[in-house]
């Protein structure tokens, strides 16, 4: 049987790992693995969508509708933009699948930072176009002109805030880097993690209207993070009504569920969950800053729902990040992005009381 040959230089991509396995592996009680590696909320989700999905589980059986309509219009009240300008994907990396498919082939290119979400490679080798990356994983405006005058790339990912280090970018630098580019280059700007930037400090705040202006840029959200629904799997692409139109070829029919549906449209009128989210996790973040300056090693500014410590030589990642695991707490590991430093998402105070004596224990 012969495969496709982009296949052979792509990676897969490896999810956090499951409470399931740890259980597995060893033997440690479901009630006992704190699950600190993927960014999903740790109070859940809100009341209104667990509502929304028992009111909608005897419909499991039909189709959704695959207009969206009720979705579409939420959004586009929610962020003042029209329904025609937002298509939905199975999580905002499907709509990361259906621009690589719609822009790129084996001619192409792709630009993004030195560490950032690893479907945009892996999306981009599947379509058979290069990747160039920027020297920093801060997305430094000379550095990103600079790479896109030298190789022309098709597509220009922006992730603010960045996944897996967590630092954003200014709306300003943004736009900057947004006019410095011709109409020909694709630019995408993945606001996954908006809401915790938002909040944080206004300054990074980006909204899908700050780049609606602009027929090359595209703006994605995820219900993954803020709004609880990371098993739902909903995310969206908003843009200039011709890119959507175009981009929508590449989607496939009832491309989320009946549930998923039910349960975005719940969460999305539900701001008050997102507010409560937020306000814990700016609370909390702020031991795991103040636990890293007191054992002395660096720490990323976070503008996102998780942390990054980097460590020194002295530390390896991979040992700390397994040493945990056998302990029942499951961080991530960046030592495939090329980073000695772990990723933690901020947990409920309970989870992060057993990250820190673990962690404790295991640098000691």
């Amino acid at each position: 049987m012969k495969y496709n040959k982009v296949l052979e230089n792509i990676k897969t991509y490896e999810a956090g790992k499951p409470i399931e396995l740890v259980v597995r592996e060893f033997g440690i009680a479901a009630e006992d693995v704190v699950k600190l590696a993927s960014n999903e909320n740790p109070i859940g989700t809100s009341p209104a969508v667990k509502q929304a999905i028992i009111d909608n589980a005897g419909k499991a059986h039909l189709y959704p509708d695959d207009s969206m309509f009720e979705l579409k219009d939420a959004l586009a009240k929610k962020y003042k933009v029209n329904e025609n300008n937002i298509i939905i994907g199975a999580g905002s990396d499907q709509v990361l699948e259906f621009i690589a498919r719609a822009v790129l082939d084996e001619t192409s290119s792709v630009l993004m930072s030195a560490v950032t979400f690893a479907m945009y490679e892996i999306y981009a080798k599947q379509m058979g176009a290069k990747i160039y990356r920027t020297a920093s994983y801060e997305h430094r405006y000379d550095e990103f002109i600079e790479a896109y005058r030298m190789h022309k790339p098709k597509i220009i990912y922006l992730c603010t805030p960045n996944n897996p280090t967590g630092d954003a970018t200014s709306k300003e630098e943004v736009l900057k880097i947004i006019h410095a580019v011709d109409k020909d280059t694709l630019i995408v700007v993945d606001g996954a993690y908006m809401e915790y930037a938002a909040a944080k400090e206004s300054k990074y705040a980006m909204e899908p209207n700050d780049i609606l202006a602009y027929p090359n840029v595209i703006y994605l959200g995820t219900f993954s993070k803020a709004y609880g629904l990371g098993g739902m799997r909903v995310g969206y692409g908003i843009a200039d009504a011709e890119m959507i139109n175009q981009i929508y070829k590449m989607r496939p029919p009832f491309n989320i569920s009946s549930l998923s549906l039910a349960a975005a449209i719940a969460a999305c009128k539900d701001e008050s969950f997102v507010v409560e989210s937020i306000a814990l996790h700016q609370e909390q973040i702020k031991r795991y800053e103040t636990f890293a300056k007191d054992q002395g090693f660096e720490y990323i500014e976070s503008y996102t729902n998780f942390i990054t410590y980097v460590f020194s030589e002295q530390r390896d990642s991979t040992k700390i990040a397994d040493a945990l695991l056998k302990r029942g707490v499951i961080i991530r590991n960046l030592a495939s992005y090329g980073m000695n430093a772990i990723r933690i998402t901020i947990g409920t105070q309970r989870q992060n009381d057993i990250f820190f004596k673990h962690f404790l224990e295991v640098i000691a």
